[in-house]
């Protein structure tokens, strides 16, 4: 068995569907006026922002069967592929995030459908 390092911990995650996982930023302590927020209030804000670090394989796709119906084929899935991807920056709504901790870290899945808006650096 291969040990899990800081380095490949998060290779073992699969995620699934339309689903991405997002490392969170660290809220402000304060507004934008100077009053500090005290946490909870934080965790509450409608729109959060942060890294996504693992995309799932997307939306499937049934496959168009145009051979003889009774001929038994394997079906393999396709999928479409997601928008986001692994390093993005992304606003998201936290009413639709799944809360998890894994290895002493703090993520949320989120489906691709609650992701407002994402920033990558590189040129689309």
């Amino acid at each position: 068995m291969i040990g899990i390092t800081a380095d490949n911990k998060l290779k073992r995650l699969i995620v699934v569907g339309d689903r991405v996982l997002i490392k969170p930023k660290d809220p402000s302590e304060r507004t934008n006026s100077g009053l500090y927020l005290p946490p909870t209030v934080q965790e509450k804000e409608q729109v959060q922002s942060g890294y996504v670090v693992k995309v799932g394989p997307g939306y499937p796709i049934p496959s168009a069967s145009d051979e003889e119906p009774w001929k038994e084929t394997e079906e393999k899935v396709k999928y479409m592929p997601l928008q986001a991807q692994e390093g993005d920056v992304a606003l998201y709504l936290q009413r639709n995030a799944i809360e998890l901790d894994y290895e002493g870290e703090r993520y949320v899945i989120v489906p691709q459908g609650s992701i407002l808006m994402l920033e990558r650096l590189e040129d689309l």
